[in-house]
């Protein structure tokens, strides 16, 4: 792979800055290939053990998805790339499934099951807030590093401090342990948040709400509509029914306790992004302790929409710069708070 130099040829292409922190990912990733992939065998079983995980963690806005993704774009390999919440969706889908064929061995079967599709799999954003992900985590890395499959992950969180603070995290420690074992942790540091530039303009991120903000929210909202006739979207998820009251061919409306403040989850904001072109919010609150689960949940929603790439329009109390957080997932907001920059430029 000669990804030095497609990295910069990349770069200069898309008018990127070249910056000799992401370079130098870029060499360290050269050299994961070149471990895991370009050995022969028989070198492969003399030399000690590779580190079969590349772990790459570093704050909001620095690139490191972009990084990754030119990476896993220029693998031949057997691959597959998704975004954390999507990944261990599809393994709770597996393993029920698996259940009622009347099968115990979910976890097993589910980890064959990935390595007869893929050598190498992406997990972009990886970071653990859910209690029943992080029981089953250790037991399913354990399997999968077994199987000799490759892992690369992008998160803001260290290893050592993931969920952090987290129910029962006694029983999380064995996971951290295997991916200190199995994953080369690299930390890429850029002091600007790219998303986050005095570059970038803020055209649709509105506030504070008031008459001004109201008028231009629906008027971005009647030129984006225009034309389409309004209709009561219903989407069935795993048997239950989800009515989007405001969609108007591939536009949604919400307010934000429409989107937040019911018991919605990834699965959830998965089916609403594959019907979204574009996404308007109204009535963005203040974030604080007492409505930390809906904050989880908006940190969820804005995950999932970014990753599918989807503008958004919003209308909040607070303009975003001074958008506060529950002090429990400060860290995690951070994440937010530049993908908004983004989404709403």
């Amino acid at each position: 792979m000669n990804l030095a130099y497609s990295f910069l040829k990349f770069c200069e292409d898309k008018e990127y800055e070249i910056n000799n922190s992401q370079l130098n990912i870029i060499k360290e990733l050269i050299k994961y290939y070149s471990l895991n992939f370009d050995q022969p065998i028989l070198k492969k079983l003399l030399k000690k053990k590779n580190k079969q995980g590349f772990y790459l963690v570093g704050d909001v806005g620095v690139g490191k998805t972009m990084i990754l993704n030119f990476f896993f774009s220029s693998m031949r390999e057997k691959k597959l790339r998704l975004h954390f919440n999507e990944f261990m969706i599809k393994f709770h889908e597996f393993v029920f499934k698996n259940k009622k064929k009347g099968k115990n061995n979910g976890l097993e079967n589910f980890v064959k099951d990935l390595s007869s599709k893929s050598k190498i799999i992406y997990l972009d954003e990886f970071q653990v807030t859910n209690i029943v992900d992080a029981m089953i985590l250790g037991k399913l890395f354990k399997k999968i590093f077994e199987q000799n499959i490759k892992v690369v992950f992008s998160s803001n969180t260290k290893i050592k401090e993931l969920y952090k603070d987290g129910l029962q995290r006694d029983q999380f420690l064995p996971f951290i342990k295997i991916l200190e074992n199995n994953c080369k942790e690299i930390e890429l540091k850029i002091d600007e948040d790219y998303r986050a530039s005095k570059y970038v303009n803020l055209d649709r991120f509105l506030s504070p709400i008031n008459n001004s903000t109201n008028f231009k929210f629906n008027k971005l909202f009647r030129k984006a509509t225009k034309d389409k006739k309004k209709m009561t979207k219903v989407l069935e998820i795993k048997g239950r029914k989800l009515v989007i009251e405001n969609y108007y061919d591939r536009v949604l409306k919400f307010t934000f306790d429409e989107i937040c403040n019911r018991n919605l989850g990834s699965e959830d904001y998965i089916e609403i992004a594959q019907q979204s072109d574009l996404i308007f919010i109204e009535n963005l609150p203040h974030f604080n302790e007492n409505n930390l689960n809906q904050q989880l949940r908006f940190i969820t929603f804005i995950d999932i929409v970014y990753e599918k790439k989807i503008p958004l329009t919003i209308k909040s109390e607070v303009d975003l710069k001074r958008l506060k957080s529950a002090n429990s997932i400060i860290d995690p907001f951070k994440r937010t708070i530049s993908r908004l920059h983004e989404l709403t430029s």
